[in-house]
């Protein structure tokens, strides 16, 4: 049995999400195998480290476009409340890990993986903001 999302909002949201994520992943290894095999220079260099951040940043865009098209007040808020706690979530671990690198010289954290804790506190936020509402 398919699991099929009930909106057309959260549909266009998955059919965007997905191709996005996707893209992401190419051009992340892209990157990654121009970086290991053709040692580029120049800028190329900023051009190819780049190029696996746009599709990151088009997930944040598609997030937004699903909270403007959602008719649902109730999935409305249930996402936004979810993004706030992935935003909060995010900061909270980048400032306190950031804290732990400058005074207890802890290994450093690339900045990338922040977008990572986002997406992960968003997601695991929403089955609790869901049970609040039970």
């Amino acid at each position: 049995m398919l699991c099929i999302p009930a909106s057309k909002a959260r549909r266009r949201y998955i059919y965007r999400l997905a191709p996005t994520m996707a893209t992401y992943l190419v051009f992340l290894f892209i990157a990654r195998w121009t970086f290991h095999h053709l040692h580029p220079t120049g800028l190329v260099v900023y051009l190819l480290a780049i190029l696996p951040a746009l599709p990151l940043v088009g997930s944040l865009a598609v997030v937004g476009l699903y909270i403007a098209e959602e008719s649902d007040e109730f999935e409305r808020s249930i996402i936004v409340q979810s993004v706030l706690w992935g935003l909060g979530g995010a900061l909270s671990v980048s400032t306190i890990w950031g804290s732990l690198e400058d005074f207890a010289r802890a290994p450093h954290l690339p900045t990338f993986y922040i977008l990572l804790f986002f997406w992960i506190f968003m997601a695991v936020s929403q089955p609790f903001i869901r049970l609040r509402y039970r």
